[in-house]
């Protein structure tokens, strides 16, 4: 029996602006008889959520080493598993890295170049925290790098939307998504020029010291080396890749801020990846060999981009022992649930997925969850928050699905309306922890649902990350689970570009961390 402490982590600030949050939840692997928020049995195996360990938060206007806004990396986190260590005091350390999207883009994308942050984390665990006596924050962060992305041959990576139509090539890669630009990509004078477009979103450590990114305009999955550049690019079957007008098209209908009336004819694609729903989740086996990304929802194809049929995601593997290797290919049917706000005829809706993480056998975690409920979105209320458990082993008994009928361009593993095709099983899917309990949230002073203030859980959590209680191998089945929001860059103070571009909102929104 697995344990889980939900470590929820939310980082909240003194001031007038807002950064990502993270929070730790307890699992458990090994029979207890202690008290337990929830249990779930998947394939056989039951997991446990004993207790939410603690909360953080950073600061909405926190500043990475270049002086550039340090929001919006809740998207994915790897935790450096040999730096995790269990002190004498009973605390625990460990050195965390951590990937923005895209960048600030509420009123529409900028020139941001894609990086990844480097955190050094210290939890002092509260068990004695109650309701009653509730804990405030025992989770710390503190920034320590920040790596920027470039590609091969040196060229800043862009968050920019890529170009409707055509691409960038390099030798000994595929074509990749490209974004021109006028000016310098912001707004302002320049002599424009052409980068590499990533919209990163999940984020796994290489045995070699360099990163492994995924990323939504793709959607591809890139090595980056330990310095940032990118030395190696994974382009999908073509079902994955966007096509228009019968050709590829890797916008994703997010227009530049500096030319926002830009028409898009048609704005989602026939076929491949919906917009801003690409390969949202990547984990590691846990010997680095293998690699999986998940999509955050079904492709347009199969119904991706609808609720309630956006409801199959396809999950990608990878031989990436040597040269990366395409190995196999499942589909994880995401949980649906009713939205509260919505008209009844239209309340059924899919938890797309954010974040996923293998628990080895087969097994991983799940990050799914709804949306437009929580910390600055238009209901304080969430319904779904969930880190659930799929299973793709052999006794799951789920479908191998590679095959070159359903990964060509037109190939389709369910109908329209989200309907798998016969004779096709998806992964087992269980449901588990339970991000929205208050009796649990309420321990350290948060909440969800209710006021709209600092203690309320944000919207977008995005990224979860295991470490052993045991501070060693978690030889005893008890973990630690460390989630992050992302904040969407919200601040009143935001800043870019070296300082020289410079956007606010109406409020801050911290990062929270549970």
């Amino acid at each position: 029996m697995a344990l889980y402490r939900a470590l929820f982590t939310l980082l909240t600030a003194q001031a007038t602006f807002a950064a990502p949050s993270s929070n730790f939840a307890g699992l458990d692997t090994q029979n207890s008889s202690k008290s337990v928020v929830n249990q779930t049995k998947c394939d056989g195996k039951q997991f446990t959520y004993k207790q939410l360990a603690g909360y953080g938060f950073v600061a909405s206007d926190a500043r990475d080493k270049y002086g550039d806004t340090l929001g919006g990396y809740g998207s994915s986190i790897a935790l450096d598993r040999n730096s995790w260590q269990k002190t004498k005091n009973g605390s625990y350390t460990g050195l965390l890295w951590a990937i923005p999207d895209r960048g600030w883009n509420t009123e529409g994308t900028l020139n941001y170049q894609n990086r990844i942050h480097k955190f050094s984390i210290t939890l002092t665990p509260k068990p004695n925290a109650s309701l009653a006596n509730p804990s405030g924050p025992n989770l710390q962060f503190i920034y320590l790098d920040t790596i920027l992305l470039t590609g091969p041959d040196g060229t800043p990576t862009t968050g920019l939307d890529a170009d409707v139509t055509g691409s960038i090539t390099y030798p000994g890669f595929p074509i990749l998504p490209v974004a021109t630009y006028t000016g310098d990509g912001f707004g302002g004078t320049g002599s424009g020029g052409k980068r590499i477009s990533i919209d990163s979103e999940g984020l796994v450590l290489d045995r070699d010291g360099g990163f492994w990114v995924s990323d939504e305009y793709g959607p591809y999955i890139y090595k980056f080396s330990s310095t940032g550049r990118m030395v190696k690019a994974i382009m999908p079957p073509q079902a994955y890749i966007p096509h228009r007008n019968g050709s590829i098209s890797f916008s994703a209908n997010s227009p530049p801020i500096y030319d926002l009336d830009r028409d898009i004819n048609p704005e989602d694609p026939a076929t491949g990846r919906a917009n801003n729903q690409g390969l949202e989740g990547l984990t590691a086996s846990t010997d680095g060999k293998t690699l999986y990304a998940l999509l955050q929802s079904a492709l347009d194809q199969e119904g991706g981009s609808d609720n309630p049929n956006r409801k199959q995601a396809r999950l990608l593997e990878y031989d990436i022992s040597s040269e990366p290797k395409y190995k196999a290919e499942y589909v994880v049917t995401l949980p649906l649930y009713t939205d509260p706000t919505a008209q009844q005829a239209k309340a059924t809706k899919v938890a797309a997925q954010s974040e996923i993480h293998s628990l080895g056998s087969g097994q991983f975690l799940v990050l799914a969850r709804d949306s437009n409920g929580g910390h600055g979105a238009s209901s304080s209320l969430s319904v779904y928050r969930h880190a659930d458990i799929f299973d793709i082993s052999g006794s799951s008994g789920a479908t191998n699905i590679q095959s070159k009928s359903n990964d060509d361009v037109n190939g389709s593993i369910a109908s329209s309306s989200g309907e798998l095709n016969k004779g096709i099983k998806a992964a087992e899917y269980c449901t588990f922890l339970d991000y929205n309990v208050n009796s649990e949230l309420g321990r350290f002073g948060l909440h969800n649902g209710g006021a709209q203030d600092q203690f309320l859980l944000n919207e977008k959590w995005e990224s979860f990350a295991l470490v052993p209680v045991d501070g060693k191998k978690g030889n005893d089945g008890e973990w630690f689970l460390l989630s992050l929001s992302d904040n969407d860059y919200i601040t009143q103070g935001g800043e870019y570009f070296r300082s020289s571009y410079y956007y606010g909102s109406l409020a801050n929104k911290r990062m929270q961390d549970i």
